[in-house]
């Protein structure tokens, strides 16, 4: 601790960081004017008779001509209060503010106060220490022991100021607990930016530029002051510094929040509640942190939510996801995660979106190599189950399920759909592709269907693919099935006899690299698994085509069969796709951006934005002519595009829609049919009153209504191609 006699408030910005004529109030100045349009000849000097009143309040001020307000001003609701630097102050009228049941008078109270801008009927009362913070319209500020920014504050973003070092820089080690794809946080971040910087380490130039881009745009000048954006609620909190909050946030109870940005609109507010403590990071829109949740080092996307002790390190959390109790370290999560248990832990890992961890669920806390620089890589999808325990390093496909159990040994699992079981009594591995599509499309529907109705964003930076069958997952079906026909040729069995040398049916297969251990692997009922991978194929190609082209009003089958078949056939179908960040996209673009991010096409990650939304426009095009190609290339030998055809692939999927229907309802179905589950109630009655029938059940309902409009779809498509 020091002790002074020099005034606070003055002298923010020290002398030898201000540009030639610039005074320290220049940015604050500049801030005013973006934010809520005013300049400095909008506020006026104290009249006596007001300094009068407010000294007869006990207030004090160590220079009243650095007291500026405007009209219409009440000095009356000022009391008891201390004011030191450049204080500026908004109209001032006898108004109550009222946020939810809890409604105050405009004014200050029992605060102290240095250099700040105060907007216009805001309520400050009982805070101890505001200093150098720009304060929005509306605002109601009340029991805060410290909200302070300092001439050198990032507000979470990793920049560093004018004379600054290097060692002040804050990195995310994102993927890797040995900081070997660390990213720098900024304001705008999204998971496809976490991803570009993060994946493609081997492009040392495009790790350099990014560093650069988000230097340029975030760092440098020293001076900026925080803001508290119009219509903020923030109450009954400890510390607050190096803090920006958006508009219409509700803060209350926090413990400490400290270089931070807390992106907040009225249309899509932000809260933060008791015994929360964030540092180092940006909060998304429309976001909920909660019951003293803990982040450090970390972005949180939009409509996210961390509760009930959760903590986030070190990691990038994508759109529209909960967490709940857990712990999450050194992470890049794409959208749509889930993860709700106390027990559960999930660290150094890319986990690529419509996921879900189940309770005691410990993905990659042990390593199986003596440094602490292992990873999971896990596609779209990812369902480990209760009390799963995965080694580093390990890679799963889309939509892999992993059954209860401690997996000894890393893998690297390729068969997207698939059910993975470590079967400790036989001491093998098993594997039983396309599980999901056999055994459980209820769960399957319904990820898809949750991802699209839990999608609350106002503002869409990036457009995320939904759907289970894409280019991304019809591609690693093509290589399973390669994985497959190769795996029976070696095991000496026929690709379509699907009984062994003695007559007997084939329940599965011995298989190799799947995991890296010497004991047995297996494939669980190759032939079905295989027939069910060719009916999904079936399936998203002719659903595909046929949305499109239903899209498409003002083409006929001989303008599709054009467009399509000059942008893909079986000899240039494009085979490569990447999931950045929740976005499916052709490699071939990616690497086109990089590029041109290498060679300065782009010089701020808005920029970079608007090429994801050039990608999304693309998307359905790039989508169709990819299923274009499997439906008529690429399922085993080629076939000429006519009606005829096309016709009859859109007859057989929507006999695939109608057996999904069929399916899904049987699924359901049965529970309500288990013996077991019937046994807490005295009758039938009571279970219907208690779970419902299975007609009644919500999501049975959506899927019949998409049912139905596959069918019409299917139906304008079949009536145009008559026409033609």
């Amino acid at each position: 601790m020091k002790v002074s006699k020099v005034l606070p408030g003055y002298d923010f910005i020290p002398a030898e960081f201000l540009p030639p004529g610039a005074d320290e109030y220049w940015l604050r100045n500049a801030q005013q004017t973006e934010l809520f349009n005013k300049k400095t000849g909008d506020w006026r000097i104290l009249k006596p008779e007001e300094i009068e009143i407010l000294e007869n309040n006990r207030n004090s001020c160590a220079n009243w001509k650095d007291f500026l307000v405007c009209d219409p001003f009440d000095p009356a609701l000022i009391r008891d209060s201390c004011f030191y630097g450049l204080i500026r102050i908004g109209s001032l009228q006898n108004v109550f503010l009222k946020y939810h049941d809890f409604c105050i008078p405009a004014g200050i109270r029992g605060s102290t106060i240095v250099s700040c801008d105060i907007g216009n009927d805001t309520a400050i009362q009982n805070c101890a220490y505001i200093s150098h913070y720009i304060i929005g319209n509306n605002c109601i500020l009340s029991q805060i022991d410290e909200l302070q920014t300092t001439n050198h504050a990032k507000f979470g973003n990793g920049a560093i100021k004018d004379g600054e070092g290097e060692e002040v820089r804050v990195w995310i080690d994102v993927m890797n607990e040995a900081g070997g794809r660390s990213i720098l946080p900024f304001e705008n971040m999204i998971t496809a930016d976490a991803y570009l910087w993060a994946a493609y380490r081997d492009d040392t130039e495009l790790t350099k530029k990014f560093t650069e881009i988000t230097q340029k745009q975030y760092g440098g000048l020293r001076g900026n002051y925080g803001i508290i954006g119009s219509n903020s609620v923030i109450k009954s909190c400890s510390i607050i510094k190096d803090t920006m909050v958006g508009e219409s946030a509700y803060i209350k109870g926090a413990n400490k929040l400290k270089n931070i940005t807390i992106l907040s609109s009225a249309d899509e507010p932000t809260q933060i509640g008791e015994g929360v403590e964030m540092v180092n990071g940006i909060v998304g829109y429309a976001c909920n942190v909660f019951y003293g949740s803990k982040a450090v080092r970390f972005v949180m996307g939009r409509n996210s939510n961390l509760k009930y002790g959760a903590r986030l390190i070190h990691s990038v959390l994508g759109d529209n996801s909960t967490v709940s109790c857990c712990e999450i370290l050194n992470n890049l999560i794409f959208p749509f995660h889930e993860q709700h248990h106390n027990n559960s832990f999930l660290i150094a890992s890319l986990v690529q979106g419509m996921s879900n961890l189940a309770a005691a669920a410990t993905i990659g806390s042990n390593h199986n190599s003596r440094a602490n620089d292992g990873e999971i890589q896990a596609k779209r999808g990812f369902w480990p189950g209760l009390a799963v325990s995965l080694k580093h390093t390990s890679v799963f496909a889309s939509f892999a399920i992993i059954a209860k159990g401690d997996y000894p040994s890393e893998m690297n699992i390729p068969f997207p759909f698939s059910l993975i079981n470590n079967n400790v009594h036989k001491n093998r591995l098993e594997i039983l592709p396309a599980f999901f599509w056999m055994f459980n499309l209820y769960a399957l529907e319904r990820n898809s269907w949750k991802t699209k109705n839990r999608d609350k964003r106002k503002v869409k930076i990036q457009r995320f693919e939904s759907d289970y069958l894409a280019p991304d997952t019809a591609e690693e079906i093509i290589t399973s099935l390669s994985h497959l026909e190769k795996l029976l040729g070696e095991a000496g069995l026929s690709l379509t006899d699907k009984n062994d040398k003695d007559g007997n049916y084939v329940h599965f297969i011995s298989c190799h690299d799947f995991e890296h251990s010497k004991r047995d692997q297996v494939i669980i009922r190759p032939y079905e698994a295989m027939d069910s991978y060719r009916q999904m194929l079936r399936y998203y190609a002719a659903k595909t085509t046929a949305e499109y082209f239903d899209s498409r009003p003002e083409l006929n089958f001989s303008d599709l069969c054009k467009q399509l078949g000059n942008l893909h056939n079986s000899q240039n179908r494009i085979k490569d796709w990447v999931n950045i960040g929740g976005q499916i996209v052709p490699a071939f673009r990616v690497d086109e951006l990089r590029k041109d991010i290498n060679e300065g096409k782009y010089k701020t990650w808005d920029e970079i934005h608007r090429v994801y939304e050039q990608w999304a426009q693309a998307y359905p095009l790039d989508k169709c002519a990819h299923a274009w190609a499997v439906l008529f290339q690429d399922r085993g030998n080629p076939i000429p595009p006519d009606i005829l055809t096309f016709k009859k692939e859109l007859a057989a999927a929507l006999e695939i829609r109608t057996w999904i229907e069929t399916h899904i309802y049987e699924s359901r179905e049965k529970d309500f049919l288990n013996p077991f589950k019937k046994a807490t109630f005295r009758n039938p009655e009571e279970m219907e009153q208690v779970l419902g029938k299975t007609n009644n059940n919500p999501f049975i309902r959506v899927i019949q209504k998409e049912s139905l409009l596959f069918k019409e779809m299917i139906e304008r498509v079949k009536t145009r191609l008559t026409a033609n």
